[in-house]
């Protein structure tokens, strides 16, 4: 690709995440947590916030090597702290109603060989001490978005077998198609993308399916109760201030949470998962009544056991999203090793918190979340389960059938 070129979509795709994504309003301060190695990306942002009228962009700079270096050499009991300044960082530009934008790009395999329970303890402080920033980004109290860019390390991990140059060419294209970024008509393309999302979910709250039914020849075979005041939603979200914004770019899925108690079956993965630095695979679950009761990895087993046992809500499901098997990112037959690319190529659940799709929610106590099907928890870890041959039925309230996936894509 022309160098020009390049560097001109780049522009349109930070103007994408600034305008769309985080939909930036005039005076809001931008918060852009990124790794330093994708530090072009991140000015380009804030350049494309200014623009649009950002009060202040405040950076929050990450490294993989330094958080590496931290997981194997410092203090065991640093992993068990957070500094009272870190949360406060949280809290008052949360409350404030800052933006967020993190550009994600990290090494799939960071903390490979690191101890897993200091992983543990590390995110178990870290989910205490910032508990009251999480509840507000999962009640969409302020726009948030995730986006990501290559990096070194990632490149790597994606196109092994490619010179750096042109395997950073081939991630910046499958981004660019990824995300609908085209010289001219970006926003426009992902408004327009956004709105088919729309037709999905609008088909789904229309059926309010009480279960669902999935299975495939990998293995899964799983009902899915949802909660009875369950909603769906997908492509744009509705801030508490009534903003529209797109948390993830790219997104292909329209989601919504199981009923916390209502999973029974065995789920099996399609995918790798990249979590916390180390990549997990060939891993299937046990669930009984919601809960996780036994779970395999051909690799990263005991990352994962560690993952789903950090809280008591981590056993349990959050979220169940349909992604067809005919999407664009799946179509690119490119593993990302990337949540963010992976998840929008398959269907995929989610252990641990739940996002509040539930009618009323902005007007219910934690408690009361909890009694309608809602589940808690400091983690929220997506993992795919995706398949050409997977099949969905829905059950309705009066126990009509209707197919929703046939051969892995929408039956609708």
């Amino acid at each position: 690709m022309d160098k020009n070129k390049l560097e001109t979509l780049k522009k349109e795709y930070a103007e994408l995440t600034v305008r769309s994504g985080i939909n930036l309003q005039k005076g809001q301060r931008l918060v852009i947590p990124s790794s330093v190695d994708c530090a072009d990306f991140a000015r380009m942002c804030a350049a494309a916030a200014y623009e649009a009228g950002c009060r202040e962009v405040v950076m929050d700079w990450t490294d993989d090597i330094m958080t590496r270096m931290k997981y194997l050499c410092a203090d065991d009991d640093i992993f068990g702290t957070v500094n009272s300044w870190e949360k406060e960082f949280y809290d008052v530009l949360g409350k404030e109603g800052a933006g967020w934008l993190s550009i994600y790009s990290e090494d799939p395999e960071k903390l490979k060989g690191v101890d897993p329970e200091r992983i543990k303890r590390a995110q178990i402080a870290r989910g205490n001490a910032l508990k009251e920033f999480r509840e507000r980004e999962m009640r969409s109290e302020f726009q948030w978005c995730v986006c990501s860019v290559p990096s070194k390390a990632w490149t790597k991990a994606v196109f092994p077998d490619m010179d750096e140059e042109a395997a950073e060419e081939r991630l910046w294209e499958e981004i660019f198609s990824a995300c609908r970024v085209t010289e001219g008509e970006t926003v426009s393309s992902w408004e327009a993308h956004t709105q088919e999302l729309q037709t999905h979910v609008n088909i789904l709250n229309d059926y309010h399916f009480a279960r669902l039914h999935y299975k495939n020849s990998a293995g899964t075979d799983v009902t899915v109760e949802l909660p009875e005041l369950h909603y769906w939603a997908g492509g744009d979200e509705k801030c508490r201030n009534g903003v529209m914004f797109s948390a993830n770019i790219p997104t292909e899925e329209v989601f919504t949470l199981p009923k916390r108690d209502g999973i029974n079956g065995r789920i099996v993965a399609t995918k790798p998962l990249s979590h916390n630095g180390t990549i997990i695979d060939g891993f299937w679950f046990e669930v009984k009544d919601g809960k996780i009761t036994e779970v395999h990895a051909e690799k990263g087993e005991e990352v994962l056991k560690h993952a789903i046992t950090v809280d008591e809500g981590a056993s349990y499901f959050g979220e169940v999203a349909l992604v067809p098997y005919d999407s664009p990112i799946s179509h690119s037959g490119v593993l990302f090793l990337n949540t963010l690319y992976d998840e929008n190529a398959s269907c995929h659940f989610a252990f641990g918190e739940a996002y509040p799709l539930i009618e009323g929610a902005e007007n219910m106590t934690e408690e009361e979340l909890k009694a309608a099907g809602a589940n808690f928890s400091m983690t929220h870890v997506d993992f795919m389960v995706g398949s050409r041959d997977l099949e969905i039925t829905g059950i309705t309230g009066d126990g009509r059938e209707v197919p929703v996936f046939i051969d892995g894509n929408f039956a609708f």
